[in-house]
């Protein structure tokens, strides 16, 4: 059993945890079709993809997450859409031009990021959020800046696609400090690109 099966079978980690806002407004925006939700955890993203009509491929290496999400999905009644595949993302099989949408979530995999964006097929859409380094240190999310992206590192991995929208961000809750960065961008060449003033 790996760590994250053990956090995920003990309650550790949310089991039912919201997809993020900025998601669910670009999702309006795109056509139904297929998804691939990246290290989908618990479902956060491929039962909500599932919900607006995708046809969703969700990798994770956690069989406990794994079996969440689908329990989440049956109970949602969108369990027909999803299509669960037990993998370690950092050496998944990307299968070119395939998706209309891919997302991940607090998963770092840059290693592996020319592989997704190729598996984006024209006009697919990259929606991803992760764990920032900040300055105090943020308390959410990994204890070490190693496995966190510095200030535009994002955004400098994705200036081949057409970038939509990015933010970096901070909250503070009582004695929690978050500090994340989200991305959407589409695959489409040509024509001027511009880029949304960080925060």
């Amino acid at each position: 059993m790996t760590s994250w099966d053990e956090r995920f079978r003990t309650g550790a980690y949310p089991s039912d945890p919201e997809p993020s806002s900025v998601l669910r407004t670009y999702v309006d925006d795109t056509a139904d079709g297929r998804a691939l939700d990246v290290a989908c955890g618990t479902g956060r993203n491929a039962v909500f993809l599932a919900e607006q009509g995708y046809e969703v491929d969700a990798v994770d290496q956690s069989i406990e997450g794994l079996r969440i999400t689908e329990s989440t999905a049956a109970a949602r009644g969108v369990d027909d859409r999803i299509n669960l595949i037990q993998a370690d993302a950092t050496e998944f099989e990307y299968p070119a031009d395939r998706y209309d949408l891919v997302t991940i979530s607090f998963f770092r995999v840059l290693d592996r990021l020319s592989d997704i964006k190729a598996a984006l097929g024209p006009d697919g859409l990259l929606f991803y959020q992760h764990h920032l380094r900040s300055e105090p240190p943020a308390t959410v999310g990994p204890s070490t800046d190693r496995h966190r992206f510095a200030s535009n590192e994002l955004l400098r991995a994705c200036l081949d696609l057409t970038v939509l929208y990015y933010e970096e961000s901070s909250e503070r809750r009582e004695e929690d400090l978050s500090a994340t960065v989200e991305l959407v961008a589409r695959n489409s060449h040509g024509g001027a690109q511009s880029y949304p003033e960080t925060r």
